[in-house]
């Protein structure tokens, strides 16, 4: 029976929690491993096909050691039969690179899903940490 997105969205989650701590193999399964699929994170300029999708997700799971996901805020969803988007933010917690203290940092994520051989597949991760409006943007609190 096929994953409902829903239950593939709580799986990537949890595969997220263990990259957290350093480990990518759970994310590296939720990606789908074709040739168009694409990631961009802070970590390096944007990565496509899975070959250097691979290997930017192994750099950046490097980074992270004692890490979790401590939540995850839904922004908004759009779903058709063989392609979804979401975007959310994610709260962190993990020592990064070689810091010994536990650094907390939000994350925001835009993860597209696509139907693939009978389940959901993400074809592209762009994540940033851009969570805050720009002063002199129009987003400033109460004046939005």
């Amino acid at each position: 029976m096929r994953m409902s997105l829903q239950q593939v969205i709580e799986q990537y989650h949890r595969a997220l929690d263990e990259f957290s701590r350093g480990n990518p193999e759970p994310v590296k399964m939720s990606f789908s491993h074709r040739d168009d699929v694409t990631l961009a994170n802070p970590f390096g300029p944007a990565a496509r096909g899975w070959p250097l999708v691979s290997a930017a997700l192994d750099f950046a799971s490097s980074r992270f050691r004692d890490g979790e996901i401590t939540s995850f805020q839904p922004v908004a969803q759009y779903e058709s039969p063989d392609l979804a988007t979401i975007l959310e933010m994610e709260r962190w917690t993990a020592k990064v690179g070689g810091r010994e203290v536990r650094a907390f940092f939000e994350l925001r994520v835009t993860s597209t899903f696509r139907h693939e051989d009978g389940t959901w597949k993400l074809v592209h991760r762009h994540a940033d940490p851009i969570t805050t409006p720009h002063p002199d943007g129009p987003l400033r609190g109460s004046d939005s």
